[in-house]
């Protein structure tokens, strides 16, 4: 569904909860990271690209006029509530923190939406890695901009939606995510600066190439902290280079230095270094609509991810082999895993005349070869957050 028509399905199943219309609605995109992979913490760059895959709220102030914000979801059986004469806390249900979060930052910065009854639907692939935690928290808070009449700046907004998921849900995430869904632009992917949170758009409306998600339908259970793990490695690496972060290092200075780090260390930054680099190069390509260059990119970031840092996994691996082999006579031109790994997604560029052709060729392929059905959509380059009716 387009955005026009989610908020009708909304405005419809408000109705249906509620037993009256919507006054605001809102919505933000999920996100897919194009390349850029394990970089956002190093302080490193990424390329995000929001995806025509949303979460929509719709809300209206309640006839009792108490200060309590009543949120419902299509796709969750529980209710969460919260009172704004209250300091906010975390509370199940579960979900409901995402936004009980948002509202609580806006009511540390002295802004009061009023009680509220609100219904959320959400088009984005829960448990993907495609961000629709960052959705519903970026929703949220365009819907109090809408209620309020009190819009704040889009940067402040993606982080204000960071720190409600890392106080209210627990997760220490980057802000990659946020401001994805936050800035977004139609035809453009964001290139993001995680050190000084610089972003830049970029163009890429050329109707000729398409991006292919497709979702292994996998995610590996580890045991052993494998995120704080990479992290921890990142950082010695550094330490031991003498730098703030390997976002200061280059490939000739990591050779140079090689014999201070741990083989397993070594091959740790040897991903970053080159992933940083990797993605203002495939920036750079994508002005240009140098779409093989771009796809070699990709490609380099995959092995790298396989090899040096290691967060792939068989299933992962099978899509990118299956896209090489189609190759770029059938289409594609490169394709990688995205997010953190272990499962969730791949992302393939591909020639938009032959996504019918290449979807078809990877879903076959991939359950003969892992016994999986993958999911598979293509997007263009999305809008980010907006009010749709206020």
């Amino acid at each position: 569904m387009n955005l026009k028509e989610l908020a009708a399905h909304i405005a419809a199943e408000f109705q249906k909860n509620y037993g009256r219309a919507p006054r605001w609605i809102a919505a933000a995109p999920g996100r897919v990271n194009v390349i850029g992979e394990h970089t956002d913490y190093n302080d490193g760059f990424v390329l995000p690209m929001a995806i025509e895959f949303y979460t929509v709220m719709a809300a209206d102030k309640r006839p009792d006029g108490a200060g309590i914000v009543t949120l419902r979801s299509t796709s969750q059986p529980d209710t969460a509530t919260l009172d704004l004469a209250q300091t906010i806390k975390p509370a199940p249900p579960k979900w409901g923190n995402y936004p009980r979060g948002v509202f609580a930052g806006f009511q540390a910065r002295g802004v009061n939406p009023g009680g509220l009854d609100v219904l959320v639907h959400s088009t984005v692939p829960l448990g993907s890695g495609l961000s629709s935690s960052a959705a519903l928290e970026v929703c949220t808070a365009t819907l109090i901009e809408a209620v309020t009449g009190k819009a704040i700046d889009a940067e402040e907004k993606a982080l204000l939606a960071q720190k409600a998921e890392h106080d209210f849900a627990g997760v220490p995430c980057g802000i990659m995510d946020q401001f994805i869904s936050a800035l977004g632009r139609e035809g453009h992917l964001l290139l993001l600066d995680c050190r000084t949170r610089k972003t830049e758009l970029v163009p890429m409306s050329d109707p000729s190439v398409a991006l292919l998600i497709i979702n292994t339908n996998v995610k590996h259970e580890l045991s052993g902290g494998e995120y704080a793990e990479r992290r921890a490695q990142c950082e010695e690496a550094a330490a031991k280079l003498g730098v703030k972060s390997l976002r200061d290092v280059t490939a000739d200075q990591l050779e140079r230095g090689k014999a201070k780090l741990s083989e397993v260390v070594f091959r740790r930054a040897r991903h970053v270094i080159g992933e940083i680099e990797r993605t203002l190069h495939a920036a750079e390509g994508i002005r240009q609509s140098n779409w093989p260059t771009v796809g070699q990119f990709m490609y380099a970031s995959h092995y790298a991810l396989r090899d040096d840092y290691e967060v792939s996994c068989p299933e992962l691996d099978a899509v990118v082999e299956i896209a090489e082999d189609i190759g770029y006579k059938g289409g594609v031109y490169g394709c990688r895993m995205t997010g953190g790994g272990f499962g969730g997604c791949c992302v393939a560029l591909v020639k938009a005349d032959a996504v019918e052709s290449i979807s078809k060729k990877i879903a076959s392929d991939y359950k003969a070869k892992t016994g999986i059905e993958a999911t598979i959509f293509s997007s263009r380059p999305a809008a980010g957050a907006t009010i749709i009716k206020s």
